[in-house]
């Protein structure tokens, strides 16, 4: 597709897409992540992506919804690489593994597991998933200067919330539960499903990519009776995204 072609799933074309792209899972988030930026308007809405375009000091910023998944994250990441974007960041969320991630806490993904199978399609298994350092810094000082209290490490990517969430009832449960008790082993700080995916992407497409999730509960502490209410506020993750662009735009 050429780049001046308007791109096929998200809908958008060259001079729609700025070179810093905030890229939520939800498309219901976009427009609440678009208020945090100068001048935002809605672009396009296609299918799972929808797209807002702005600016923060005088650069152009988007933020473009990816959906559910890597599948359609590598495809939002594609198709904004070839109109000019260079810098992702993902604003999401996920669920705790560690003990010491609590409902609420920010989770700034280092590297990620790849229980997945979009990744595959970019590279051998035997590659690893990991975030662009100067991106991760830039959430890591953005975090710390807004005072949030934030995890730094490494996140696991699944295909299936419901593998993880009742892998008792699976055909693979035995696989599923091995595997979970070998990534709270090796300290993952949490589970969600599109950073593996997009840190692969970013990888072959010779752009740059992080991650800062929010994280809603976690089912070890549940387990354990900690007696920790949900969190469905986002607030806090995008509110370290959106700095952490400002940092990287200088």
């Amino acid at each position: 597709m050429e780049v001046n072609e308007k791109q096929y799933h998200i809908a958008c074309s060259k001079g729609d897409i700025g070179e810093y792209v905030i890229i939520p899972g939800d498309p219901g988030r976009c427009e609440l992540i678009a208020r945090c930026l100068d001048g935002a308007r809605h672009v396009a809405t296609n299918r799972e992506f929808t797209t807002y375009t702005g600016s923060l000091g005088g650069v152009p910023v988007s933020v473009l919804s990816t959906g559910i998944g890597g599948p359609s994250a590598s495809i939002a990441m594609e198709e904004a690489t070839a109109l000019g974007a260079h810098t992702f960041i993902r604003v999401g969320t996920c669920g705790g593994i560690n003990m010491d991630v609590t409902a609420g806490d920010a989770v700034i993904a280092t590297g990620a597991v790849r229980m997945e199978g979009t990744s595959r399609e970019y590279a051998p298994i035997e590659y690893p998933a990991v975030a662009d350092f100067d991106v991760t810094r830039a959430l890591v000082d953005a975090a710390r200067s807004l005072g949030m209290r934030a995890h730094t490490g490494v996140v696991q990517c699944k295909d299936s919330f419901y593998g993880q969430h009742s892998p008792g009832r699976m055909p693979v449960s035995a696989e599923l539960q091995y595997k979970w008790e070998a990534w709270k082993r090796l300290g993952v700080l949490a589970s969600e499903m599109e950073s593996a995916a997009i840190f692969t992407v970013a990888a072959a497409l010779g752009v740059r990519v992080g991650t800062v999730l929010s994280c809603v509960w976690n089912q070890e502490r549940k387990a354990a009776g900690y007696n920790d209410p949900d969190c469905h506020d986002t607030d806090g993750a995008i509110r370290i995204a959106v700095e952490a662009i400002r940092r990287l735009i200088g």
